[in-house]
């Protein structure tokens, strides 16, 4: 399988370093397993969109899969009660 290319959007990056910097590094992890398995175990495709979305303890990397282009583009990365509204 070949490995996807991950972009990250601005906004996505500024919310990643509003976030406490133990959790940073798991999330970070998690974003760069997505490059080899785009929609792993226990990831969610959002129903009104073509989005998905992955849980990392208490946090989610909501994110759209390009296979045409291998890419992956993460939108959003935080707390439940923030990043659904």
């Amino acid at each position: 399988m070949a490995n996807y290319k991950i972009v990250i959007k601005l906004s996505a990056v500024r919310e990643l370093k509003e976030l406490p910097k133990k959790d940073v590094k798991r999330i970070t992890t998690k974003i760069a397993k997505l490059a080899k398995d785009p929609r792993p175990h226990g990831c969610e495709k959002l129903s009104a969109q073509e989005k998905y979305r992955v849980r990392q303890g208490n946090y989610r990397i909501v994110y759209l899969v390009e296979d045409d282009d291998l890419i992956v583009q993460i939108f959003k990365i935080g707390h439940p009660r923030d990043i659904y509204r």
